[in-house]
């Protein structure tokens, strides 16, 4: 794969130039205030005594790792949706580069945390709009397949109606061709090696179970983003994740149960409990947020209202992914909670799912304004 190169800016200052590798190479970094939640990870530490020419070690964070999505989002916007048999003209028509994982990625590298991505694209245009737009957030591309053989990029028709609300129908691509029947030892050591590992589901579950056994058996903090195919979740899947999140009508669809009310909801969560997770953060849309774990109380996070809902896509890859990267940095729960609330709200003020990724500097600005 080409190696990626990009100028720094304030947004990305702790990233060195990217050059084709086969595996994980430590990267150093300028901050040292990171905690992992991996015990059996070693980091290597570096200090810069100013009396000497050498270096010497200060901490470095394990990264956070995406294996998902990456989709070309064809965005039509409408003023409303066309019923059964109507035509309907749009107002506007654009490409944009998009998918869970892609999403996530991006998001994880714009809050200036070191983010890999492992997913695969078609050697087409689309492929290449995205494999741009990673690369220009900041995301790690070494692990990024480029498909042959007429493998086309996975894309979306996402229907964006004037009140920023959004209806989407995917068409899975090299999302869902072509993976191995076994992952390589280089996905699995990066997967091994990161601080948190985020998986959706718009790839083969056969994937993210190898994904989630390998990061699971490494003492990495899995979480499992519900969106992506209408099928039932894998009990061979559910296992291995330590977080499970989904929206209101993923965790009704998956569980069966109504999810009308808090309450509702709460014992939809303590289903997922019993199916095997001890963690379920659900996304509420304009009702917040709540991290259910066992044998807890329940906690609680309401929105953080937008100055203007543009466009909702991606407000919920924002959310889960900016919470990863409070998780991973040592945040506490209810802080990771405030934090991603945040992130999510300034996502759906601009047009585009990747084009939005807040920075951290917004971020905080905005929670010190509310």
């Amino acid at each position: 794969m080409e190696g990626i190169a990009f100028s720094p800016s304030n947004n990305f200052n702790c990233y060195p130039q990217i050059h084709p590798i086969k595996t994980l190479i430590p990267i150093p970094f300028r901050f040292c205030n990171y905690k992992t939640n991996n015990p059996n990870q070693s980091l290597l530490s570096f200090s810069i005594n100013s009396s000497k020419t050498t270096q010497t070690p200060i901490t470095q964070p394990p990264p956070l790792v995406v294996v998902g999505s990456a989709n070309a989002d064809i965005y039509v916007e409408i003023d409303r949706l066309p019923t059964e048999g109507e035509t309907i003209s749009a107002k506007n028509g654009q490409t944009l580069a998009g998918g869970k994982g892609a999403n996530q990625a991006t998001c994880g590298a714009k809050l200036s945390y070191p983010t890999y991505f492992v997913g695969q694209v078609g050697d087409d245009a689309h492929g290449k709009l995205i494999t741009q737009a990673l690369g220009n957030g900041g995301v790690r591309l070494e692990y990024l397949k480029n498909l042959g053989g007429g493998v086309p990029t996975g894309h979306a028709v996402v229907m964006l109606q004037s009140n920023g609300q959004n209806s989407i129908i995917i068409v899975g691509g090299a999302n869902m061709s072509s993976w191995p029947d076994k992952l390589s030892d280089q996905d699995l050591d990066v997967v091994k090696n990161a601080g948190i590992v985020l998986l959706q589901r718009e790839i083969p579950d056969s994937v993210n179970i190898q994904v989630a056994k390998a990061a699971k058996g490494a003492g990495v903090t899995v979480i499992m983003d519900a969106g992506g195919m209408d099928a039932p979740m894998p009990q061979e899947l559910l296992k291995f994740v330590d977080i499970f999140s989904p929206n209101e009508s993923e965790l009704r669809r998956l569980t069966g149960m109504p999810t009308d009310n808090f309450e509702q909801i709460s014992q939809a969560a303590a289903k997922c409990h019993k199916m095997g997770v001890k963690q379920v953060l659900v996304k509420l849309g304009a009702k917040g947020s709540a991290l259910f774990i066992e044998g807890e109380e329940p906690i609680t996070q309401p929105i953080i209202p937008a100055a203007q809902v543009v466009d909702t896509t991606g407000a919920g890859d924002t959310f889960t992914a900016s919470f990863a990267v409070a998780l991973v940095e040592g945040k506490s729960k209810r802080e990771c909670l405030n934090f991603a609330a945040a992130a999510a709200s300034l996502c759906v003020q601009v047009k585009g799912a990747i084009p939005s990724m807040p920075d951290r500097k917004s971020i905080l600005n905005l929670l010190q304004s509310v």
